[in-house]
């Protein structure tokens, strides 16, 4: 397997993103034989092309003529037998080369001044025959990383690139290989990564022999052995305190538990410093082997990703080993270990790395051996009780650090907490901690992790953490934002990200103005309690793009900082000024306006109205209709006073006295008001005779009299009311506050006085007849009437 060196991580990274993100209809169909048909056009500010496994077999000039500003190339696991570097004479910019397996088994030296800024070139798992590095190579002077294969190694094979110092190197061995003793002694490199074939073989042996030699890094993987794997471990018997290497890294191999630990040993003893297995599979036995780790040269030992498949085991324990350990950093991960155990004697140990196991409470309880840690890492494992983890630091009486991330912790029955006063950083994210948790945590702790757990509320407790400077409640149950008097008074940084926080309030704020506070992806609801809020939200982590309105619908998604409500919608005295404000400048205009349009008049009118027929249900038509004294009330202008007299009256009141008629002159009772005569007029006459003319509708008696006339016991759809339009009265002329008239004009027929005088006389007879009723008339109280008046 090949593994590229830690210096270009970052090409990898970019090369990765650049082909998962590029849609299909980019990514060019190759030809079996011409890379170059592909493009239709010319895409001359392309950085980077993937053209693996797309059987290619030949390079032209024209294929990449167009990608002045490419950078990375990857043409891997095609069939391209030959490389001519003149192709990219058009890719100045050219870093990153990719042209491992294929064919290859010849290169155009000449070729290599079009490439001289390539810093990555694998040329691993080709068809070369034997590694030769002819002298044109030294002009890739930026050369950094490169991956070579071949089947035959000899003395002179890295002779022409000696004095190239390369940061990583990779060699890929083929099944069968041939190797002289030493030649890889002339490569310089700082890293070099062997990939080893599964075919261990002597010459494999004389590989890692001079490999231990080489570089200060020294990563050996591929190893495959079931039996005894003497060409694997004899090498590393011949390692010496003077030896190169620095950092042994043991990868993706496979090897009984016993034939690793032969290595342990002389490594221990050697110029080895860091020690490295990772992805590495454990077959059979694993036996407790008793070593002296007192000479010790070791400063970090770690296993990642180790999959056990150890069957049996005789004896103590065969983890006793690590634990014996004199190392100061120490690392056991995904290696699915139960339990560490307690060291015979005191520890180094500084750093104590044991994440992504299942190593449960009872891990050095205690123990007493343990006092130098600084550091211990139980993040991922199966802890379930906060109070035996914390009595399990008393004995650690310099530790620091501790990580309980991503267990199932929690605190049952409020049992009492003890941890060591050295504690300043404690992670407990990811458990199943309550408020509770406040009354058992160390009280010298600085930094405090405690997202995502389920905690609603922070205790009064917290202000004894007089040292608390950071403190983590992330993804919690929060529903509001603690106050910051509340967490002692060195706090520095608050985080309360993905909470249930809606209504935060400005004075917390105020209270946390000295402290980094982050409160980003929470459920806002944005009304007015949030305005001032959001008005300082400018001090907030992520301001203002993770901040957003989640209730109420109508604003969901909108920011903090882009919500608005206006200053009357949120202040209830304003809101009230304006209310009460705007009710009195409507009064005001509803007054001005009842004035204008008389509307007085006609409240009064209508209340007039309400009390005849108040009156009237107390008697039946009949006697009503005996009461009256008259057959007619007559309605006029003054102005038109001389035609009523001189024609109208004399006309109706004749001699025989067959029609009595109720002239206001005559009958208003003196003293009486003016509107009360008017409806008793009108009261005690079984008609009324309205003389109409331009004069009539401008009197406001004379409306008066037309509205309580038509509204009489009889109603307005009676035949009570006779109309004598004396003169033409166009509509236009009647003013809209007479409507009554307007309408009776419309709807009601009318005597038209003649002008001519021939026609005079039938006009009296048809008002005489329209007159003409039956009355009981009460003589002796007409009698009185006149003789009051007169």
């Amino acid at each position: 397997m090949k593994v590229h060196p830690d210096g270009y991580l970052h090409f990898l990274f970019m090369y990765s993103i650049y082909i998962l993100t590029q849609p299909e209809s980019s990514r060019a169909l190759i030809n079996k034989r011409k890379l170059h048909e592909s493009f239709s056009n010319c895409p001359s500010l392309e950085t980077q092309l993937n053209f693996t496994q797309r059987n290619i077999t030949q390079l032209q000039t024209s294929d990449f003529s167009c990608f002045l500003q490419l950078k990375f190339l990857n043409i891997s696991h095609n069939s391209i037998e030959e490389l001519d570097c003149s192709v990219f004479q058009f890719n100045p910019s050219l870093e990153y080369l990719d042209i491992s397996n294929n064919r290859l088994n010849t290169i155009q030296c000449h070729s290599l001044q079009y490439i001289k800024n390539i810093k990555h070139l694998d040329l691993s798992y080709n068809n070369f025959k034997k590694l030769n590095f002819c002298k044109e190579f030294t002009a890739l002077s930026q050369l950094k990383y490169i991956g070579l294969s071949a089947g035959k190694i000899q003395n002179d094979s890295f002779l022409n690139i000696a004095s190239m110092q390369l940061e990583y190197a990779f060699l890929g061995m083929e099944e069968w290989m041939e190797y002289e003793n030493g030649s890889l002694k002339l490569l310089n490199t700082n890293k070099l990564h062997i990939n080893l074939p599964t075919n261990l073989n002597l010459a494999s042996s004389y590989l890692l022999s001079d490999a231990l030699d080489t570089s200060r890094t020294l990563e050996v993987s591929g190893a495959q052995c079931d039996g005894h794997c003497d060409y694997f471990t004899k090498p590393f018997s011949t390692i010496t305190k003077n030896s190169k290497v620095v950092t042994l890294i043991i990868s993706n191999g496979t090897l009984p538990g016993n034939e690793i630990l032969k290595i342990i040993p002389p490594v221990w003893d050697s110029s080895v410093e860091h020690i490295h297995i990772k992805m590495f599979r454990l077959l059979h036995q694993l036996m407790y082997v008793k070593i002296d780790f007192t000479h010790h040269s070791i400063k970090s030992f770690s296993v990642e990703g180790l999959i056990n498949e150890v069957v049996s085991y005789e004896g103590t324990h065969p983890l006793n080993m690590f634990a014996e350990m004199l190392v100061e950093n120490l690392t056991f991960s995904n290696a699915e270990i139960i339990h560490f155990f307690c060291p015979p004697a005191p520890s180094i140990f500084k750093f104590l790395n044991l994440p992504n196991n299942r190593i449960t409470d009872e891990i050095f309880l205690n123990c007493a051996n343990v006092g130098a840690l600084e550091f211990l890492n139980l993040q991922n494992n199966k802890l379930e009780q906060i109070t035996k983890i914390s009595l399990m630091t008393l004995t650690m009486t310099k530790l620091k650090h501790l990580d309980l991330s991503k267990n199932g912790l929690l605190r049952d029955n409020n049992e009492h907490c003890s941890w060591s006063d050295s504690l300043i950083f404690l992670n407990l994210s990811e458990n199943r901690l309550t408020n509770s948790v406040f009354g058992c945590l160390p009280i010298n702790i600085q930094t405090l992790d405690l997202s995502k757990n389920q905690i609603t509320s922070i205790p009064i407790e917290v202000k004894n953490f007089e040292s608390l400077k950071e403190l983590n409640l992330a993804c919690n149950r929060l529903t509001d934002i603690p106050d910051c008097r509340n967490i002692g008074n060195n706090l520095k940084v608050l985080n309360v990200d993905e909470n249930f926080i809606n209504l935060p309030s400005k004075e917390f704020l105020e209270n946390c103005k000295y402290v980094y506070l982050s409160a980003r992806k929470n459920k806002f609801q944005c009304n007015c309690d949030l305005r001032e809020f959001a008005k300082t939200g400018a001090k907030l982590v992520g301001w203002p793009e993770s901040y957003e309105c989640a209730y109420p619908e109508n604003v969901r998604g909108v920011f903090l900082q882009d919500f608005h409500l206006s200053e009357i919608s949120c202040n209830i005295s304003l809101l009230l000024g304006v209310v009460l404000g705007t009710i009195f400048i409507v009064s005001i205009i509803v007054v001005s306006a009842c004035f204008y349009f008389d509307v007085p008049w006609y409240i009064r009118m209508l209340f007039r109205w309400f009390r005849t027929k108040h009156r009237s249900r107390k008697v039946n038509l009949q006697e009503i209709q005996n009461d009256k004294l008259f057959h007619a009330f007559i309605s006029y202008s003054q102005e038109d006073s001389e035609w009523v007299k001189s024609m109208l009256l004399p006309n109706l009141e004749r001699k025989d006295g067959s029609i009595k008629i109720c002239h206001h002159e005559r009958h208003f009772i003196p003293g009486k008001a003016i509107i009360e005569n008017i409806i008793d007029c009108i009261e005690k006459s079984f008609k009324s005779i309205f003389v109409l003319s331009p004069n009539f509708i401008q009197s406001d008696w004379c409306h008066y009299e037309l509205y309580f006339a038509q509204h009489t016991l009889f109603g307005k759809n009676s035949n009570n009311l006779i109309l004598i339009l004396l003169d033409p009265i166009p509509q236009y002329l009647i003013p809209n506050k007479y409507n009554k008239l307007r309408s009776i004009m419309k709807h009601r027929t009318y005597l038209e006085w003649p002008k001519e005088r021939g026609k005079q006389a039938l006009f009296w007879a048809n008002l005489r007849e329209a007159i003409h009723v039956n009355l009981s008339i009460k003589e002796e109280f007409v009698a009185d009437t006149e003789v009051i008046i007169a």
